[in-house]
């Protein structure tokens, strides 16, 4: 099945403690059905001092549901569903079905 949430996508937080923020997707983790996204959902952890790294208390993005994530439409920001079609290539594309706009540019 093709990916609705990708790399460089624009989501929308729908839940938890970062409810109704916005950011990029940095990483996806197919998988365990979860997204890295830049600037939310931000932990702290003490890390070890090692050869390459001095160590201390770093902050970084902890993976989040992708259920608990979505797309903001191209228009307004706002959260919306996706949905697929064949463009006039024959290439499958990702749409708003809010907007109807394209996601994939």
């Amino acid at each position: 099945m093709a990916a609705k949430v990708k790399k460089g996508d624009k989501v929308v937080v729908l839940t938890g403690k970062d409810k109704g923020r916005t950011g990029e997707v940095v990483r996806v983790l197919v998988d365990d059905n979860r997204v890295v996204v830049q600037g939310i959902n931000m932990v702290t952890r003490h890390q070890r001092p090692s050869q390459m790294d001095p160590g201390g208390i770093k902050r970084f993005e902890a993976p989040i549901h992708m259920s608990n994530v979505a797309h903001a439409d191209p228009r307004d920001g706002k959260p919306t569903r996706v949905g697929f079609k064949t463009d006039e290539h024959g290439r499958k594309t990702r749409f708003s079905k809010r907007s109807g706009e394209s996601i994939d540019v």
